[in-house]
């Protein structure tokens, strides 16, 4: 199950970044559905539900340059 999370500015003025989460099966890589990670075994390959999970960030703000640059 992959999931996006959208970038947004947080109180205290700092940028959470978008992001992806994605989970799947740790012994065959299966894509799971939300109601196959609720049960306790994988709907593919019958095994005891392990989770592996990637996550990747997007670049979506750069902080501010200070001193001399390029």
């Amino acid at each position: 199950m992959k999931v996006k999370y959208e970038a947004r500015n947080l109180d205290d003025n700092t940028v959470e970044s978008a992001h992806y989460i994605e989970r799947v099966c740790a012994s065959c890589g299966y894509d799971l559905t939300e109601d196959e990670i609720a049960a306790d075994t994988c709907a593919d390959c019958g095994e005891t539900l392990h989770l592996k999970e990637s996550v990747a960030i997007q670049v979506t703000t750069f902080p501010p340059l200070f001193g001399d640059s390029m």
